[in-house]
């Protein structure tokens, strides 16, 4: 019984220790995603950009006329929008809804509003995957939605 126990504290400790690395690891994660809407509030693309792995492709789910379509938008051409100077503030606010890690990729769903100054433009959700890379979490994928209505 004694034995019994011991195996079940042992086996306790290993399953806090897996929580303790998966939260700090999500709180990582999080951090990245923060520091490329830090960089595009603060018209900052080499903030922005230091959130993205090589290679990161940026897409975007659109309805025209009835027919759902992706569209591949270019990294540099967001980058250079973002680091021209620009009169009001490119504000995107999330809520992380969801979270998941496995290893070295990361899936995160945050539903968003998006504000040119303070006037609201658009809504949807974007999705993210991220890649740990040796100098730490790096976006490799983002895809949204995109509407002005039914937000949430």
């Amino acid at each position: 019984m004694k034995k019994l126990l011991l195996a079940a504290c042992l086996l306790g400790g290993n399953f806090a220790a897996f929580a303790q690395a998966s939260a700090t690891e999500t709180a990582a994660v999080k951090q990245t995603i923060t520091t490329f809407f830090d960089g595009l509030r603060r018209g900052d693309s080499t903030m922005a950009r230091s959130t993205l792995a090589p290679g990161a492709v940026f897409q975007v789910i659109a309805n025209r006329e009835g027919k759902t379509q992706v569209q591949t938008e270019k990294v540099a051409g967001f980058l250079k929008s973002v680091g021209t100077p620009h009169k009001e503030v490119y504000d995107e606010r999330i809520t992380f809804e969801q979270v998941l890690i496995d290893a070295n990729l990361a899936s995160v769903w945050t539903p968003y509003q998006f504000y040119v100054g303070t006037t609201f433009s658009h809504c949807g959700y974007n999705s993210f995957q991220l890649v740990k890379l040796a100098e730490g979490w790096k976006i490799v994928h983002i895809i949204d939605t995109r509407r002005k209505e039914k937000c949430k």
